[in-house]
């Protein structure tokens, strides 16, 4: 017979075990799943990662349910322009979206014929292949793989539709504590470019910086409960990989 000291004793240890949960949560390292291909050819979907909580300070999006315990940042530290970053949606500060930064507040942010220029210089990009395809939903299209250098030398790969489907816009000028993110696939990507659906992103709405993969595997291959097929559904290879 289980006795009432004992059973206490076992809550007891639960409670302990999700309030430390909950502070490795809040306070250094979330895992993320990636849902969606607009960070192809970098994040691809069924990666899952850790966010490091602690690079740019916390706010209430830090913790579960964004509860309004306190208002702004608190050892707040800015970003790097080139930082994966995830982040609360400002339609609704409920989503969470993973995208690259490009601009920071002040900045001035445009396309030109397919180029992307920050302060009205262009961002050099490198071709790298032309043949590929990478995933834009569930269909594939046909891009360009870049590497793209940022003004602060942070290089990264970026790729474009062949047609260059997103070649002009407007200027974008990042307001005051915001800042101005992009999908690496760019034309297949709702980012601050779409000032209705998501649009400039407040310094309090940043979660954390994407730092490593952990696992990673491909849905459309078949189930990773099917153990006979992991070598088709498992990317090895994508494991414990530093995110660029």
């Amino acid at each position: 017979m289980i006795s009432k000291s004992s059973i206490i004793d076992n809550l007891k240890t639960l409670f302990y075990a999700l309030i430390i949960a909950i502070i490795i949560r809040s306070l250094l390292l979330q895992p993320f799943y990636i849902p969606s291909s607009s960070m192809e050819p970098n994040l691809l979907v069924g990666d899952r990662l850790f966010v490091t909580k602690y690079s740019y300070g916390y706010s209430k999006h830090s913790f579960p349910f964004s509860p309004n315990i306190f208002s702004g940042r608190i050892l707040s530290s800015q970003p790097k322009i080139g930082d994966v970053v995830v982040f609360k949606t400002p339609a609704d500060n409920r989503t969470d979206y993973i995208k690259r930064l490009i601009g920071l507040p002040g900045d001035e942010i445009q396309f030109i014929d397919g180029d992307l220029y920050i302060n009205k210089n262009q961002i050099f990009k490198t071709l790298i292949k032309s043949s590929d395809k990478v995933f834009c939903g569930n269909e594939k299209i046909k891009v360009n793989f870049f590497n793209e250098k940022l003004p602060n030398g942070k290089i990264y790969k970026a790729v474009y539709r062949k047609d260059y489907s997103f070649q002009n816009s407007d200027k974008f000028l990042v307001p005051e504590n915001h800042y101005f993110f992009l999908g690496d696939n760019r034309d297949c990507s709702k980012d601050s470019r779409f000032l209705s659906a998501v649009g400039y992103v407040h310094k309090d709405n940043l979660v954390g910086k994407a730092q490593f993969l952990f696992f990673s595997s491909d849905y459309r291959v078949g189930s990773v409960f099917k153990f006979w097929d992991w070598k088709n559904i498992i990317r090895f290879n994508r494991f414990f990989k530093k995110i660029n």
